[in-house]
């Protein structure tokens, strides 16, 4: 069984490593020259799999930190929630495929598949550990302190059993479907993250049964009950507290209406994580669309990678789960309070704002604020590349960019990739409406966005129904660029306007993610951005670009160019200096590449808010590295490589992560950032805005554990979100 010790609070290791382990080679002799590292020794890097569990338990901080709002702390534990499952269901369904292959070789830490799963159990078993331990010492008596109640079956009065029943009996239960488990009738199937009863029974015959009762997802996971009046006020207002109670509880207080004339034994609840990677084999895939429709239902039964029980599940029903779901006994864990954590963004979605983060209002940049007054979109891009950092500046001028150009008489084509659009798109509907206008459209749509597959075929076969044409990527990459071109005809010639970004065309998730987009009619990105779309949408044999980095094209040579140009500068004198922020640093190429540059001196400031296989301030390695990670109130998704190339700084921006798939499997868009202005407010207003952080930034140390920064006596606190939010771009 995965059962594990709640964390103590202290600093969480990757890997166990002596603290000698990380440094230099020794010298030859002791007055002889020093031998050069071995970059390819294991304890140079960090597990994959454990740094981003790592990520995770960052992400647990945030819900146990009492300085958020409480509805804010319970939606980073429903966070927290979601991204195990995916977890789960993505990376330990993988190690678990290698060792079904045979697969030995390890990763760049050194370790083996079978020793990466058994320490990503463990850790995780900690996670959990933690993740309950803070939902019923912490988050459920702060919200009960806060009138927000969510109760046991047990702890309901009579007249709250009763009102509960009768929501049971007109709404829950003729959505039940009892299934039985005898020699006349299989063991059900079991889908993919449902919740379940497992109960027992014992019929007039006396004997025992097995019964499955699925826990319906179409209703909330929180029954609400009538709320009641707390008396009043000393201002005179009338509190209203809310009570909840979960529905599992419900159902299993009810059984009896399900097996009527049968003795109920026990029911406990159960949930199972399948492996759910589509792995497409696109040569085979004469229909990439049907391809994908067909592995989308195979994600419903794919094999158990995680069964989650109460901790009080009798032995007996728990074997009955083992010999029918077939689950390595291992991947069993025994958790104590509701299963499935990501139920709790029903909490967090209660309208109580003094509960939650004050509400931030996105703000144009001034390069934008004319259009408000004249509206000519195109004449403000005319005259400058615009940047726009969402969520802090809004995302409505995207919007209002790809509408305008649906309407535009002018406009002669649009063509855009779609990576996730989410749902009721309004950048779909300009799509849709640009081509009822009869502009020529070009869509690449990407079905393979890891659990957006059923949104984008939607999507698609809404475009292609309406005559848009629709590509699907090309074979064997997944296309993750998001580049938006519009041509118009002006005067006797056309212009092409393009709008590059770090995010999706998703008006949701840009005032969730921090995320940098640019627009501009540099002919020379206009020219780069024709042969790209000639090359996801035709045969194009393109090898060179004039200004863009294009995965898998020649991202990977040019960044390796710039790096070594850095570690030119700094061995002539010229202060070589190097600013990545990513998501992820995975790439065991350019991790050596930076270590190599570190130890010419280069000073190296990344800020990886997830994975990072990179271990800082080694000695005689990595000591001019520092590595910073921030958790905030919104996800960190921007990329920026900053290279300050002797005072002739080079930025760019766009799509791609540090991480060979993004580099070497994926089609994705680094774009630079020729303004002056606009390279000064990414280094001045941003990255070192980031980078000053000491409230939500944790600092990664050598052995691959993570320090919260605090502000040292008499510095001021800098909460980089917070700052961004009320900081405009400078003039």
């Amino acid at each position: 069984m995965s059962e594990g010790s709640k964390p103590t609070g202290k600093k969480r290791k990757q890997q166990k490593a002596s603290p000698t382990s990380f440094g230099a080679a020794p010298a030859a002799t002791a007055a002889g020259p020093q031998v050069a590292p071995d970059f390819d020794r294991t304890e140079l890097y960090i597990n994959r799999e454990l740094s981003l569990l790592d990520f995770q338990f960052r992400v647990l901080e945030e819900a146990e930190d009492d300085r958020n709002p409480l509805l804010e702390r319970v939606k980073f534990l429903a966070i927290l929630g979601s991204n195990l499952d995916e977890f789960f269901m993505v990376r330990v369904a993988g190690l678990k495929q290698q060792i079904a292959a045979g697969v030995f070789e390890p990763s760049a830490d050194g370790m083996t598949p079978s020793e990466q799963l058994a320490a990503v159990r463990k850790a995780a078993t900690r996670l959990m550990t933690g993740a309950y331990t803070c939902l019923g010492e912490k988050l459920l008596p702060a919200l009960s302190a806060a009138g927000i109640h969510i109760l046991d079956w047990k702890g309901l009065t009579k007249r709250q059993q009763q009102t509960v029943k009768r929501y049971f009996d007109d709404v829950v239960f003729p959505v039940l479907t009892p299934l039985a488990h005898d020699p006349g009738r299989p063991f059900p199937h079991i889908s993919n993250l449902s919740l379940n009863l497992a109960v027992l029974l014992r019929g007039a015959d006396g004997e025992t049964r097995f019964a499955r009762v699925k826990v319906p997802d179409t209703l909330p996971r929180l029954v609400p009950i009538k709320r009641s009046s707390g008396g009043t006020r000393k201002d005179g207002t009338v509190p209203h507290d809310h009570y909840f109670v979960w529905l599992e509880q419900v159902i299993a207080a009810n059984l009896d209406a399900l097996f009527p004339g049968v003795t109920i034994l026990d029911a406990h609840p159960f949930r199972v994580t399948r492996n759910a990677d589509i792995d497409i084999q696109d040569l085979e895939a004469a229909d990439l669309l049907e391809t994908i429709e067909e592995s989308l239902q195979r994600r419903k039964f794919g094999t158990v990678v995680r069964l989650g029980t109460e901790r009080g599940m009798p032995t007996e029903m728990r074997e009955i789960l083992f010999e029918n779901l077939e689950v390595d006994r291992k991947d069993v864990y025994l958790l104590d309070g509701p299963l499935g954590l990501s139920a709790l963004f029903q909490v967090a979605a209660i309208p109580l704002p003094n509960l939650k983060d004050r509400p931030h209002v996105p703000v144009l940049p001034p390069a934008l604020e004319d259009t408000e007054r004249d509206g000519d979109l195109y004449a403000a891009i005319r005259r400058e590349d615009i940047l726009l950092h969402h969520p802090f500046d809004s995302f409505a001028p995207v919007v209002d960019f790809l509408r305008r150009s649906s309407r535009d008489k002018d406009v002669l084509a649009i063509k855009m990739t779609l990576y996730r659009v989410g749902r009721n798109s309004p950048v779909v509907e300009s799509l849709l409406e640009a081509n009822e206008n009869h502009k020529q459209v070009a869509v690449l749509v990407e079905l393979k966005a890891r659990f957006d597959e059923e949104s984008n075929i939607e999507w698609a076969r809404a475009l292609e129904a309406e005559g848009v044409h629709v590509v699907y990527g090309l074979l064997g990459l997944k296309t993750h660029s998001k580049v938006a071109m519009v041509v118009r005809r002006e005067g006797e010639s056309i212009r092409r306007y393009v709008h590059l970004a770090t995010g999706n065309y998703n008006p949701v998730t840009a005032t969730l993610y921090t995320d940098i987009g640019m627009f501009t009619t540099d002919e020379a990105i206009g020219a780069d951005a024709t042969d790209l779309f000639n090359f996801l949408t035709g045969y194009s044999a393109k090898t060179t670009f004039s200004k863009l980095l294009v995965a898998p094209i020649n991202l990977r040579s040019r960044l390796v160019e710039l790096i070594r140009r850095e570690i030119e500068h700094q061995r002539a004198g010229r202060k070589g200096h190097i600013i990545f922020k990513v998501n992820a640093l995975v790439d065991k190429e350019l991790i050596r590449l930076l270590y190599e540059a570190s130890q010419a001196g280069v000073r190296i400031d990344l800020l990886v808010r997830g994975i990072c296989c990179l271990r800082p301030g080694v000695p005689g390695v990595s000591e001019s590295i520092t590595v910073t990670s921030i958790v905030g109130r919104f996800l960190e998704h921007s990329r920026i490589l900053y290279f300050a190339n002797g005072g002739e700084e080079d930025v760019y921006v766009g799509s791609a992560d540090l991480m060979p798939r993004n580099i070497d499997r994926r089609v994705e868009v680094l774009f630079p950032v020729s303004s002056p202005k606009l390279i000064r407010h990414l280094r001045d207003d941003i990255l070192e805005t980031y980078l000053a952080d000491n409230m939500r930034a944790r600092r990664m140390q050598p052995d691959g554990t993570y320090v919260r920064l605090k502000p040292k006596p008499g510095e001021p606190a800098v909460d980089s979100q917070l700052v961004l939010m009320r900081a405009r771009p400078a003039e």
